[in-house]
């Protein structure tokens, strides 16, 4: 089996600091794979499938632009497009795959790495209950620790309860016998949220989809269902609501639209009423 490609079971952990405290830690457990090598993971194993039906499964319309083509050219594309390669190396996602062909994938980290395996570039693919992704595309070096720090502006819409003038600070411990994925969440006062994952690797075999999906069942009601849950607790505690500006914006232009006709009803009423007159 890949060296390469593995389980990581561990633990998502979120902290609130602002405006009023929340937690919460889910265990679960996460995909790393080399977008090379699915098919071949996908042949040598009887739980994991590619693009189709198991217990565990990757599918590229999960992933990419969603729809049904390998996700390594798209992630190279993205990446030259951004002036960052292709780096010519081996890309792994690191990832929540679909149990028993259900789930949501919040987010996927693509470690992009040179010729030379070094790792060249980053990217967080985000995805939110509103079926929209994004992508933040960022250059990386390991510092003499090992970790991967970065930052970027906020550009996209994931959360009811967070505003959208924040920054993200990543710091990552890329993959190894662990891996840790870790976000800062700050505005002009300092930090919001911290988020995290950090996860134990185990080879990728049958016997560990199996221990996998036995032990995170709740990862099969799915993350959703725990994103709803946890949405629901912090309505309760008060926190502001901000809505989606792609949709408010939308609803906005409805308004006008409907307003509009309305206005033209009433003036074509009118024009008609005139007319008639003797």
């Amino acid at each position: 089996m890949s060296p390469r490609s593995a389980l990581y079971s561990g633990v998502v952990a979120h902290e609130r600091g602002r405006p009023r405290r929340h937690r919460l830690r889910y265990r679960v457990f996460m995909l790393l794979v080399d977008l090379d090598e699915l098919d071949a993971i996908a042949a040598r194993l009887r739980l994991f499938s590619h693009n189709a039906l198991n217990l565990l499964s990757y599918h590229d319309r999960d992933h990419g632009g969603r729809r049904a083509a390998p996700v390594k050219p798209q992630i190279e594309a993205l990446l030259a497009a951004r002036g960052l390669g292709p780096p010519g190396g081996a890309i792994l996602a690191l990832c929540m795959p679909r149990l028993l062909g259900h789930g949501f994938n919040p987010l996927t980290v693509y470690f992009c790495h040179d010729r030379d395996e070094r790792l060249a570039a980053v990217v967080y693919a985000v995805s939110n209950t509103f079926g929209e992704r994004h992508d933040y595309v960022l250059p990386a070096a390991a510092r003499d620790d090992g970790l991967v720090v970065q930052g970027c502006d906020k550009t996209f819409y994931v959360s009811p309860f967070l505003p959208m003038d924040l920054r993200y600070a990543f710091t990552i411990a890329p993959p190894g016998q662990d891996v840790r994925v870790g976000v800062d969440v700050h505005d002009d006062a300092g930090r919001v949220l911290t988020a995290s994952f950090v996860g134990r690797r185990e080879p990728l075999s049958d016997r560990a989809v199996l221990r996998a999906a036995l032990g995170h069942p709740w990862q099969v009601v799915g993350v959703l269902a725990a994103i709803h849950w946890e949405a629901v607790k912090i309505l309760l505690k008060g926190f502001g609501f901000f809505a989606n500006p792609r949709l408010a914006k939308e609803k906005a232009a409805q308004t006008k639209v409907r307003a509009a006709s309305r206005f033209g009803e009433k003036d074509a009423i009118g024009v008609s009423r005139r007319s008639a007159r003797p």
